[in-house]
């Protein structure tokens, strides 16, 4: 009876130890933007390491899902229609209490062909499956429309990408994709995820914080603006006024 007990607490911890683990890791943990700033190349790399030391069963192949998201904020998306047939004006409008400011999804092959849908909402896996979270109680229809402009909208700017076949995994064992960070990204702690699959399931998942921040002049104003918004707010106005006098002066004059 004893031994059928210790082997009952021990099954989950003999379990555990037959799977694989991942070690991943990120080329930059911090990336800074100054006026300068057009994008960063991010490389996201690890390995795969398999109980006992041994090599992957090349019958059962494990896949590579990575994801770079950012700090999830409030959005309100808007959408207009033409009036008259002359005009574009705001119709409707829909607020998403927390979207990512910014997703990236790498994978070694179609997310679709690894995951069910279930799943693939589980862990927010792909454009399609994200967790937006609307600030109101619209119709099932509506919601997914502007749910798709919002996934387009950020597309189109370069803050939502899915690129499959990306990740390479050589021999099974050791894999790297790159992400692109463009100049447009907010600033704030973003997670890259890594997630091992196989046979429709997720494995293993392990995760690695970035930092993406502004500094010299830019985190000086940013700083400011946030800190003392009356005072910047009062210090823009001047600079505008006076930048504006200068102008009419030199126009006068020349």
């Amino acid at each position: 009876m004893r031994r059928g007990w210790i082997a009952a607490l021990l099954a989950p911890l003999l379990m555990a130890q037959s799977k694989p683990v991942l070690v991943p890791d990120v080329s930059q943990r911090d990336i800074e933007i100054q006026y300068s700033f057009t994008g960063a190349n991010l490389l996201l790399f690890g390995a795969i390491l398999y109980p006992g030391g041994r090599l992957p069963d090349d019958d059962k192949p494990t896949d590579i899902v990575v994801v770079v998201k950012g700090p999830v904020q409030s959005i309100l998306v808007r959408e207009k229609q033409k009036l008259g047939g002359l005009i574009w004006v705001n119709a409707s409008r829909l607020r998403y209490r927390s979207a990512p400011s910014f997703y990236a999804i790498a994978s070694s092959k179609p997310i679709a062909r690894m995951l069910d849908a279930r799943t693939r909402a589980i862990y927010e896996l792909g454009l399609s499956s994200l967790q937006l979270s609307p600030a109101s109680s619209a119709p099932t229809q509506e919601q997914d429309r502007f749910a798709r402009g919002l996934v387009e909208l950020k597309a189109r700017t370069g803050l939502y990408v899915e690129a499959p076949r990306a990740v390479e995994i050589p021999q099974g064992v050791l894999y790297r994709a790159r992400v692109t960070i463009p100049a447009r990204v907010p600033v704030g702690r973003f997670t890259a995820e890594t997630f091992l699959i196989r046979d429709g399931r997720v494995l293993a998942v392990a995760t690695r914080e970035i930092d993406i921040r502004k500094s010299g002049f830019e985190r000086f104003v940013a700083r400011s603006a946030d800190r003392h918004s009356v005072a910047y707010g009062l210090v823009a106005v001047a600079l505008s006024v006076l930048f504006g006098w200068g102008a009419g002066v030199i126009a006068r004059r020349f």
